[in-house]
């Protein structure tokens, strides 16, 4: 039996089970703490109690019988991992098959049968494998999942990993694409749904029970092109992510990373004026670096005229047996960080990072028996968290100041607006903040300063809106609960301004980015389908 196939069996429950849920609910309804409702309700044969899924399961047969009506509060509350929806969406991550990659890295593993820097033992590239890297068996099997502890899977942010993206060939990077969208629009997760090219498939999912509002691909700085964009646009992506590691040329070639930091300044130039958003990838303790070295370095991320992404994933160097440098270590001419050193590092650098970026990540989730030597912590961001209130400082970044599960009162927000200059951009980062300067909802509006650089009509003489997010606790579309950020109006609101902005510049078009299971929210607020983006006349 594979992990798959074990974790759904742990998640069965028999119909004494789901009666026993059923009770456990009325209670939790009432106003009973969930974990007194379980104990109230044992198992027969002192067995022990339900389990949380068990709950939500009785939660949707109570709602699919019309037994009982939905509750967006409730289910909030008997969730398992709610954490995975408190950014306002959902999250699906699949793998690409294994194949080539055109870099060197000294620092990147090896492993057989696996897309180049994975390792088949890493949550998300487990699923890969036992999924036969299938992009639809991924997808499917990920929502059925989702849906069977209580998450929400109307608002899915796709996440393709794997090698370079854009080593692959084009055929096989539409054909992946379509089939996740297939498996979206499927209305069976186990059905095998097709369509006749991905257009189609793009068409079905406006309107599908699994809508993609954000389709994410990771690929390299020097990859990037406007054909490369381009095309990525035509498959319906929204952000990228690109491998900087970092600003420094002489650690960039110890590395044989085969990028400089002018192609990664070059590729963010690009990709900002496509109007995707942009993640960034920085990896401290590289060879050849140091800790001052690398503190100057995470400095140079935010100069003008460089990366200055719009969220950022920071993955020390971890020494792994199967990559290149462990051959280094071995002779000594490579040392890794201590645990300490590591947390000094990142509470020291967090507290610069600008409002208007989001860290998503402070270490990459790799087992620790896979790392020979340094750092093997995977709690990581909460040691740093501690360390920096500790030292009284605290870090200003999106994912420190979203609302998450607080409850907010829409009518006492303040809408702020940041501006910063990228060198090619002026870039307006609008939100609204509670009294508590906690994150509600945000747009980045970005205003080009040389001109339609990629030449593309749809950006003629347009300001290009790259980002809308509302955060809180993600719910179901059309559904709503008290206090809760989504569902408010706030998107409408920010799109007023940003709009009122534009105008004010000398801008009579908006041009958005809009993922396909987005269109129609936009089609509702004045947005008329362009080529590539969706287009408003100011």
């Amino acid at each position: 039996m594979n992990s798959a196939e074990d974790w759904h069996k742990k998640r069965s429950y028999s119909p004494e089970e789901l009666e026993l849920a059923k009770a456990a609910l009325a209670d939790i309804r009432a106003g009973m703490e969930v974990q007194k409702a379980l104990r109230r309700h044992p198992l027969p044969g002192g067995q022990g109690f339900l389990a949380k899924h068990t709950l939500v399961a009785a939660y949707r047969e109570l709602i699919k019988s019309g037994e009982g009506a939905a509750d967006a509060e409730l289910l909030a509350r008997i969730r398992m991992k709610p954490v995975r929806t408190l950014s306002g969406v959902t999250t699906i991550t699949v793998l690409t098959k294994p194949f080539p990659c055109p870099g060197e890295c000294i620092f990147c593993p090896t492993e057989i049968d696996m897309p180049q820097s994975y390792l088949p033992d890493e949550p998300g590239a487990r699923r890969g494998v036992e999924n036969q890297f299938d992009p639809y068996r991924q997808v499917s099997s990920r929502l059925k999942a989702l849906r069977e502890v209580g998450h929400p899977t109307d608002k899915i942010e796709l996440l393709i990993l794997g090698g370079s993206w854009s080593a692959y060939s084009r055929e096989y990077r539409e054909w992946f694409v379509r089939r996740c969208f297939e498996a979206l629009n499927a209305e069976n997760p186990d059905d095998n749904q097709a369509s006749p090219d991905i257009t189609g498939a793009h068409l079905r999912n406006e309107s599908s029970a699994h809508r993609c509002v954000g389709l994410v691909l990771e690929t390299r700085p020097d990859l990037i092109t406007r054909d490369e964009l381009i095309f990525n646009r035509q498959l319906g992506a929204t952000k990228l992510q690109i491998g900087v590691q970092s600003m420094d040329d002489r650690v960039l070639a110890m590395n044989r990373r085969g990028h400089n930091a002018a192609q990664a300044a070059e590729a963010a130039r690009l990709i900002r004026a496509a109007g995707f958003k942009l993640v960034a990838h920085w990896m401290p303790n590289l060879l050849g670096a140091t800790l001052e070295s690398d503190r100057v370095d995470f400095s140079r991320l935010w100069q003008v005229g460089s990366v200055q992404p719009d969220e950022l994933k920071i993955y020390p160097c971890q020494l792994l047996r199967s990559a290149e440098l462990y051959r280094y270590w071995e002779r000594g001419d490579y040392q890794p960080y201590t645990e300490d050193e590591l947390i000094q590092l990142l509470a020291d650098v967090k507290p610069t990072v600008p409002r208007y970026c989001r860290i998503n990540r402070v270490i990459r989730d790799i087992p620790s028996p896979n790392v020979v030597a340094g750092n093997r912590n995977t709690s990581l961001r909460q040691d740093v968290g501690r360390e920096l209130e500790r030292r009284g400082a605290y870090c200003n970044c999106i994912r420190c100041r979203e609302v998450r599960r607080g409850k907010v009162d829409v009518n006492a927000l303040r809408l702020n607006m940041l501006v910063y200059n990228t060198g090619s951009t002026a870039e307006y980062f609008f939100s609204f903040d509670t009294a508590e300067d906690k994150l509600a909802g945000f747009l980045r509006l970005s205003l080009p300063l040389d001109g339609n650089i990629l030449q593309l009509e749809d950006l003629e003489g347009a300001a290009v809106i790259r980002e809308v997010h509302v955060y809180g606790q993600s719910l179901e579309v059309g559904a709503g609960m008290p206090g809760a950020a989504q569902h408010a109006g706030l998107g409408t609101r920010l799109l007023i301004e940003a709009g009122r902005v534009a105008l004010e510049h000398g801008f009579h078009r908006l041009a958005v980015i809009s993922a396909v299971g987005t269109r129609q929210y936009y089609a509702a607020r004045g947005f008329e389908p362009g080529e590539l983006y969706m287009i408003k006349t100011l």
